[in-house]
């Protein structure tokens, strides 16, 4: 049977997918249009399993908060031209609407939830037809408490929401917490939330590195000491390359060997321990300040913490946890 423009028309309102799409969908239905709708949902199912393999890096990064609950909700797919359409911001918000209404936990039970008949699981699938792209959900988080905040940064492609000891928190307070969050990229509230593992790794990191700075001054010392410059001979490129420049003699060379082997050999036997715990703990506490929240500089006023700017706002107000969600790299 023919099919009309009437009838692709109504179809590509129904379902978004393309002219030529729609016709064959239709001309192979007989114009029956619910058939032909289901038609194009399996070619957007079959559009996403091949592109199992690819990459959906790009995307929207949304967030909301309402009283005690907050969500953020990442929806991505492979190009930057599809992230910004209107379609798929809207749809990004659609879910994210979804989800704070049935206030989901997990990814899980957002993509259980449905929408007109459908899950949004299927939804997403259907999408992905109609984009060509894969489209999958990048992220879902969420957090209650007694009130929440939540902040979207320009681009949509960075979101984050926090949570509070306190109900009906200043709406600015709020606002700039959340911001203070997506710009400095805490790794915890304060630090004893810090994980455990990580808390040994930065101890670790920080002990190795006060002995190796230690090891190097006294190498530096020696050399001095031994009338050579230390920048002409701290690695065997430099070493090579000053020799063939004249700067440096193969008898000196040889001597400064010897003198960065056997000091550092002899430093890093006799380093003493009470010391560079001294400074390794104090390395850990720049990564404190650096990386809690509650301790970070806060970027409005660097005279104040986050901490000291919450009690200034409100007697005993804390931040008790806090989500972010980026498409970029940090």
């Amino acid at each position: 049977m023919a099919v009309t423009m009437a009838e692709i028309t109504k179809l590509r309102n129904l379902t978004s997918a393309g002219i030529v799409d729609c016709k064959k969908a239709l001309t192979e239905t007989n114009g029956d249009i619910d058939a032909a709708v289901e038609i194009l949902r399996q070619k957007g199912k079959a559009i996403a399993a091949k592109r199992e393999d690819r990459q959906a890096s790009e995307g929207c990064v949304l967030a909301a908060n309402d009283g005690n609950f907050a969500a953020i909700v990442a929806l991505c797919c492979e190009t930057d031209f599809v992230a910004k359409n209107a379609g798929f911001v809207a749809l990004t918000q659609r879910l994210l609407d979804a989800a704070m209404k049935a206030r989901v936990k997990t990814l899980d039970e957002l993509k259980a939830l449905v929408l007109d008949g459908q899950t949004i699981a299927d939804l997403i699938t259907e999408e992905s037809g109609k984009t060509g792209e894969k489209i999958e959900l990048g992220s879902y988080e969420c957090l209650e408490a007694p009130s929440t905040t939540s902040y979207n940064h320009l681009g949509n492609k960075l979101s984050t929401i926090a949570g509070f000891n306190l109900a009906d928190v200043d709406y600015q307070v709020g606002r700039d917490v959340a911001m203070q969050i997506a710009s400095m990229n805490p790794v915890a509230v304060d630090r004893d939330s810090v994980p455990e593992e990580v808390k040994t790794s930065e101890y670790n990191v920080a002990v190795e590195k006060t002995k190796e700075e230690q090891v190097k001054k006294a190498v530096e010392a020696a050399l001095k000491k031994a009338g050579i410059n230390p920048n002409l001979v701290d690695s065997e490129d430099h070493i090579a390359s000053n020799i063939s420049k004249g700067w440096l003699t193969e008898d000196e060379a040889a001597k400064a060997r010897t003198i960065i082997a056997e000091t550092a050999a002899a430093k890093a036997a006799n380093l003493p321990e009470q010391m560079i715990q001294n400074i390794a703990n104090g390395r850990l506490n720049k990564f404190f300040k650096e990386s809690c929240l509650m301790e970070q500089e806060f970027v409005k006023d660097g005279e104040l913490t986050i901490s000291q700017y919450l009690e200034k706002s409100t007697k005993g107000l804390v931040v008790v946890s806090f989500k972010r969600v980026n498409l970029n790299q940090d």
